[in-house]
């Protein structure tokens, strides 16, 4: 009986299969798409994220490019009877992660304090070399090269009566070999952002 059972279910098995293989090899499935008829196309399989977020195709070409302007001095704001002018808070150390971080300090304590912060930037590193002169000779030798990091956090529009909370959070939070100090911002500290060029000046000089 089992065996009889199971000759029937093959039968069966064996015939849907028939069945299926000749709808898939039948004409019907295989004749053309007339024309005007859509068939969706997943095609977002293949490119999950390409052209999401790009827009500068949408925007008009430009024919001419410009010229970059070249970088002016703003004008410095003078101080009141109740705020102070531009101010410099430059911090200077030899462990530049101890510098950085104490500058981005500074930073975040003029937003918490609501004191406009101008600009935040970092002047050229300067080295200095330490020579040693031998017990025996007088040819002197490079012992050590020191490399002095500096930051500038510009601010203005600080009140006079929140400079003493300011001054005494930030002297209690100075960390170890940083130096810390707060001058009037004036053309000379702009003009040590950029690195000298002799040999132009003196040839300005010469044409004029």
């Amino acid at each position: 009986m089992n065996a009889l059972t199971g000759k029937v279910l093959l039968m069966q098995n064996t015939r849907a299969l028939v069945q299926a293989v000749s709808l898939i090899r039948s004409p019907v499935l295989k004749q053309p798409v007339p024309p005007g008829v859509f068939l969706p196309e997943r095609q977002y399989r293949s490119m999950p994220s390409h052209g999401i977020g790009r827009y500068k195709y949408l925007l008009p070409k430009e024919t001419q490019k410009k010229k970059k302007e070249k970088v002016q001095m703003k004008e410095i704001k003078a101080a009141t009877d109740t705020a102070y002018g531009v101010l410099n808070v430059t911090v200077s150390g030899y462990d530049m992660t101890l510098v950085e971080h104490y500058a981005q300090h500074i930073h975040k304590l003029c937003n918490s304090l609501d004191i406009k912060v101008n600009e935040s930037y970092a002047l050229p590193t300067k080295s200095t070399e330490i020579l040693v002169m031998p017990e025996q000779g007088t040819k002197m030798y490079v012992d050590a090269i020191l490399k002095t990091h500096e930051r500038v956090v510009q601010i203005s529009q600080m009140k006079a009566t929140l400079a003493p909370v300011f001054l005494e959070v930030l002297l209690k939070n100075q960390p170890e070999g940083v130096q810390l100090s707060i001058n009037e911002h004036t053309e000379a500290d702009y003009k040590a952002r950029f690195k000298a060029r002799p040999e132009l000046e003196g040839l300005l000089a010469q044409m004029s």
